[in-house]
């Protein structure tokens, strides 16, 4: 070769290297995608090391930079794409029922008695997951009926629109939402046209069975063993009662920073509203007081509204009955401590707090004219996605039913392994180095609060038919006078309750030195 064609090679080769997004998109992009480093790293022909250190600051160089930069930009586009926006709000939510409130579990599953409510629309509007011209709706929503035909149109507005490749891995189409990443898209799906997936295999009665028979019978060592793989398990159950789902959940969404820890060992600033109330003061006279377990709380809370995607930032005192989420609000003045526990629980500093969509919820069935209780809380932002009570439906149903039939057939190991997969599954939602899978710490918020506010209506309810209310605490206790037979069903079914202890009291201030049991019977 002569010396101008080796200049020519070298000036070929020269450039400025391809353009990558800061390391913490890296990661969002690839997790919201529910692609694993090991699956990227196999792509590209590299180690999982080798992307972990890319997303934590690292940059390639030569050729697997330019193939990494290629799935990055490809990545951005096929979620911006597939962006929903506010179109993820489902059918309209009807008031909640009495049996609702009284925490009776629904029949219905996730989409039961939908038809299949596809339309022609007259004039064509973008598709809610490409973005291109459809000529369908799909339950309200535009969108082509064939993913083949989505693909396309989305592949030609990409060509068509496509950057010079010396660009490759700057922004193209739609901008990343607040927090600089962009938001997976989630297909929408009418009930005629979903994949029916096969008969449920019986998971968690199989993995009894097996436990047992490695542990040759032994009751104690099998039940051991399978509170220990209960995650995992809980993981893998609500992962099959997904398939046919009507939603693609985000497992790894980008969260605002009230979502997170303020230090390793502290706090977020969302407040949960957990009870812990005592009634001040008792009628005179000596009085029989019955303390009433409130069966599987956090199994019943499992049926509450989740946001399906990622949060998004609003403010204005508006509450959008579609989506979900936390919300900082001024709450109104409680004025019926002395006969009711305050929705918000046991707070004793003033002004605004982020609180949980069922606490929200709450606050504004009891201002609406029903009630009449108080004012309605001041709303000032919220972090909210499109939601949906019926996101973990299945997921409940299957372990409810596994509760049921453990109780009637009085077996202990069942009901264990079922208590530790629910309990578990939600206590490890947020920053938990258990569960690896679903990192949701608005789910976990909202489903723990869904169960304290469970526990105020049955307060509510005990008060409204003549009971007197002596304490609230927690998920599952709560102490009353009178017959409370009249009021709840006695037994260990969800709807049921039973009885902790009867003690008696007198005149005067109530004082118990019991200590909170905290936990979550099942």
């Amino acid at each position: 070769m002569g010396d101008f064609e080796a200049i020519d090679a070298l000036l070929a080769r020269a450039g400025k290297p391809v353009p990558l997004p800061p390391a913490e998109e890296r990661r969002a992009l690839r997790e919201e995608l529910n692609l694993s480093r090991a699956q990227l790293a196999q792509a590209l022909g590299v180690g999982p090391s080798t992307v972990a250190g890319w997303e934590s600051g690292r940059d390639p160089s030569g050729e697997v930079r330019e193939k990494y930069a290629y799935f990055l930009e490809g990545a951005r586009t096929k979620l911006a794409a597939a962006a929903a926006e506010d179109d993820l709000a489902q059918e309209s939510e009807e008031d909640v029922s009495e049996d609702a409130v009284r925490g009776v579990p629904g029949d219905a599953g996730e989409g039961a008695g939908q038809d299949d409510d596809v339309d022609v629309l007259a004039v064509a509007q973008p598709c809610v997951l490409c973005g291109q011209p459809a000529h369908h709706e799909v339950a309200g929503y535009p969108q082509h009926l064939d993913p083949a035909e989505c693909a396309a149109a989305a592949a030609a507005a990409v060509t068509a629109d496509a950057p010079p490749a010396s660009r490759l891995g700057q922004q193209t189409g739609p901008r990343p939402r607040p927090g600089g990443r962009p938001a997976a898209g989630v297909r929408i799906v009418p009930a005629g046209r979903r994949v029916q997936p096969a008969d449920t295999p019986d998971l968690i009665t199989s993995a009894v069975a097996t436990a047992l028979a490695e542990h040759s019978g032994d009751v104690e060592a099998a039940t051991a063993a399978l509170i220990k793989r209960a995650i995992p398990d809980a993981m893998a159950l609500l992962d099959h009662s997904r398939k046919g789902g009507r939603y693609d959940v985000i497992a790894h969404p980008w969260l605002p920073d009230i979502l997170r820890k303020q230090t390793s060992r502290g706090a977020d600033q969302v407040w949960e509203a957990r009870p812990k109330w005592t009634r001040p003061e008792l009628p005179p006279g000596e009085h029989e007081v019955t303390a009433l377990d409130i069966n599987g709380a956090y199994l019943s809370a499992l049926k509450t509204h989740l946001p399906i995607g990622q949060l998004e930032h609003s403010t204005g005192d508006r509450h959008d009955r579609r989506r979900a989420g936390v919300h900082l609000i001024t709450p109104p003045v409680w004025e019926h401590d002395a006969v009711l526990p305050n929705p918000i629980g046991n707070r004793d500093e003033p002004g605004p707090l982020w609180v949980t969509e069922p606490t929200l919820r709450l606050l504004l069935r009891l201002s609406g004219p029903k009630y009449g209780l108080c004012d309605p809380p001041e709303i000032h932002e919220s972090w909210t996605s499109g939601a949906t009570e019926g996101l973990l439906e299945k997921f409940r149903v299957a372990l409810k039913d596994a509760r049921d039939a453990a109780i009637a057939d009085g077996d202990e190991v069942t009901l264990e392994y079922v208590k530790a997969m629910y309990a578990k599954f939600v206590s490890t939602l947020g920053e938990s180095n258990y569960n690896r899978e679903l990192y949701r710490t608005d789910w976990m918020h909202l489903i723990r609060s869904q169960a304290f506010a469970n526990l105020w209506w049955k307060a509510h309810r005990a008060y409204d038919e003549g009971l007197t209310v002596v304490r609230a605490m927690g998920t599952d206790e709560l102490h009353v006078i009178g017959d409370w037979r009249a009021v709840f069903e006695e037994g260990r079914g969800l709807t049921e309750v039973k009885v902790k202890d009867v003690y008696v009291v007198g005149a005067g201030p109530y004082s118990d030195p019991r200590t909170e049991d905290g936990g979550d019977d099942a």
